[in-house]
């Protein structure tokens, strides 16, 4: 399904409010059989008894101490006397100077839930993103050090994982059997408070926040604060439920809502990133809004609108060779259920296809001219293809880079490049590439860092065209135009 990506640090102005991802994420998937857990106890007035869910949840859900070390990074800054002079010496920036900054060792922190008892446990992906160190700290006090087996931006999920074996873990419920106005618990670590434990209630599902490309939140009123991502939701039975991820704040600090990633969005991706590393996502193709949304827009205009519904998804769009255009759905069309599954707005739509692989196969339900019509094609990937996309390993392109050095800066007049220090066997050499190369832009990115160029060849290989156009230039100065094709 393809949606349009909002802003990566998840911090967007909704109004006079934000949204604060902070560091929540909870989940759980336990490997071995679940024993069967003891329904929640009446109180004598009648509530819902939230002790056994509490003290079983503690014991799961971990501290993580994120460290991202010092590094040295090229910035722009303005040039004072650009104002007074231009670019009278000749050398460009449009006014802007380029500098090399040491950035400070910064430290941070969040939840995570294991979810099974050899140490995997799911996070957010903002909390571990940036980390080159990860300690992990369990309820009883116990320290591991962490490692990262796969993040998933789209979700805003990561797994993790701590060796050892036995750890205590919580069982996963699901969450599509969520009721409005059901109890749940908030467990994490909020501004350092190890083990803390809030309750409030479902008061929405299916809830779209603009925050990630991929969401149906869970929003609950338990208290979540800075330090909960990551954490877990659970029902009164001791289940995980969902992946606390972030807030609705003013001030940002809690002050009435938060946000949880339903196990149904979470147990798709965790078994990607156990298998491959990288999340196998199916899309529908289709670009649009709900069909309330845009009957207020076309209603603003002072058009009036019959669709024959007023709930599903209205397609604006249906992207070219991707399931839906295979489907025979064109704009006008409104999707009402999946595999017989109501859909009443985006958020739905989002989960039911999430939950789903490349190939596998699936019915969509939609109207036309308000008639309802059933088609079931096989699912896409971003590659319109239904193969089993890999994580990129560095090694098959078998080359070395570092920053280009001053001295060569000087000499070719550059102001940034990837020098290429040694060569083997595989993808770089197949596309001509020699030591001594400099790699100034891969797909009109500039390459500046070797966190340049990882990030422009995750991006490309989940991209529809998996081809690396780069522009190079040798020792001596003859530029060069390279092509590496990520998909052979």
């Amino acid at each position: 399904m393809t949606i349009k990506t909002m802003n990566k640090t998840a911090r967007q102005v909704l109004g006079t409010a934000s949204l604060f991802l902070g560091s929540l994420c909870v989940m759980s998937c336990v490997e071995s059989p679940c024993q069967a857990q003891p329904a929640p106890v009446a109180a004598p007035s009648g509530l819902v008894d939230l002790t056994y869910a509490a003290e079983t949840s503690v014991n799961a859900v971990v501290y993580i101490k994120v460290t991202t070390n010092s590094k040295t990074k090229t910035v722009r800054v303005q040039d004072p006397f650009s104002d007074f002079f231009g670019d009278f010496f000749g050398f460009g920036g449009g006014g802007t100077q380029r500098r090399q900054i040491q950035t400070p060792k910064r430290e941070g922190s969040g939840s995570g839930v294991i979810i099974s008892a050899d140490g995997y446990i799911v996070t957010n992906n903002h909390v571990v993103s940036e980390a080159d160190e990860l300690l992990v700290k369990l309820n009883d006090n116990r320290e591991f050090k962490g490692r990262i087996i796969g993040t998933d931006e789209q979700t805003d999920l990561a797994l993790i994982k701590i060796e050892g074996k036995n750890f205590p873990t919580l069982p996963i419920g699901n969450s599509d059997d969520l009721k409005l106005g059901e109890w749940v618990l908030a467990v994490g670590n909020p501004f350092n408070l190890t083990s803390t434990v809030t309750a409030g209630i479902v008061s929405a599902k299916a809830r779209s926040m603009g925050a990630n490309s991929i969401e149906s939140f869970i929003q609950t009123d338990a208290a979540i604060n800075k330090g909960n991502s990551g954490g877990a939701l659970v029902n009164a039975k001791g289940e995980l439920v969902g992946i606390n991820a972030m807030i609705y704040s003013q001030t940002g600090s809690y002050t009435g809502y938060g946000f949880a990633i339903p196990t149904t969005i979470m147990n798709k991706v965790v078994a990607d990133l156990k298998e491959f590393g990288i999340v196998q996502r199916a899309q529908l193709g289709v670009k649009g809004n709900d069909v309330s949304a845009y009957i207020d827009n076309e209603k603003a205009k002072g058009n009036e609108v019959d669709l024959g519904t007023v709930n599903g998804v209205y397609v604006a769009e249906v992207v070219e060779n991707g399931t839906a255009d295979e489907a025979g759905l064109r704009e006008g069309d409104v999707v009402v259920a999946i595999n017989g599954k109501d859909v009443k707005k985006m958020a739905e739509l989002q989960e039911a296809i999430s939950m789903l692989r490349p190939g596998d196969k699936v019915k969509i339900t939609y109207m036309r001219n308000k008639k309802k019509e059933n088609v079931t094609v096989v699912l896409r990937n971003a590659q319109g293809n239904t193969k089993v996309l890999e994580q990129l390993d560095m090694d098959q392109f078998g080359a070395a880079l570092r920053p280009i050095e001053e001295q060569t800066k000087q000499q070719l007049n550059l102001p940034y490049g990837l020098e290429v220090v040694a060569v083997k066997k595989g993808k770089m050499a197949d596309a001509g590439v020699t030591k001594g190369l400099i790699l100034l832009q891969i797909n009109d990115r500039p390459m500046r860092t070797m966190e340049d160029f990882d990030e422009v060849v995750k991006e490309t290989n989940r991209s529809s065209d998996r081809t690396l156009w780069i522009r190079a230039i040798t020792q001596s100065g003859i530029k060069k135009s390279l092509v590496i094709d990520l998909s052979e």
